[in-house]
């Protein structure tokens, strides 16, 4: 009688199909990683523009009750609310004032930090309004 053995069953991945596997998720990542550091950036600029809206809205209001962008009443400088974008954890953009007398007034977002590369650089808006940036301003005030 003649006794066969059967070779025994291997369980697992062979090399071929781990690195097809690893070249898939490169992949992957190298299309998905761009896309997420857009969106962030998009996101930290939409919130320095959100707070540059906030602070023309008080140097209005500072006008109508001191007649005047630069100082108040007592002749104290005009002091913004908020000087950072984010409010809290580390700036992405500082935000500063250029009051001239009872003229006008420009509001800058100098990007800082993981920003401070960023393509559309200073965000600037005016006492009439008027947008500016260091890039297209359409496009960086407009997404």
């Amino acid at each position: 009688m003649k006794v066969t053995i059967k070779p025994k069953s291997i369980i697992g991945f062979t090399l071929v199909e781990l690195m097809i596997t690893v070249a898939i998720l490169g992949i992957i990542a190298a299309v998905a990683l761009p896309s997420y550091q857009n969106y962030v950036r998009d996101a930290n600029r939409a919130a320095a523009k959100t707070i540059i809206y906030e602070n023309a809205q008080f140097m209005e209001q500072f006008y109508t009750e001191n007649n005047r962008y630069d100082q108040n009443l007592a002749g104290n400088p005009v002091v913004l609310p908020v000087t950072q974008s984010p409010r809290t954890g580390a700036a992405q953009y500082n935000i500063t004032l250029q009051a001239v007398a009872n003229a006008t007034f420009t509001l800058q977002a100098v990007p800082v930090g993981s920003m401070a590369g960023d393509v559309c650089g200073t965000l600037t808006l005016t006492n009439t309004g008027l947008q500016g940036a260091g890039g297209g301003v359409a496009a960086c005030w407009n997404r």
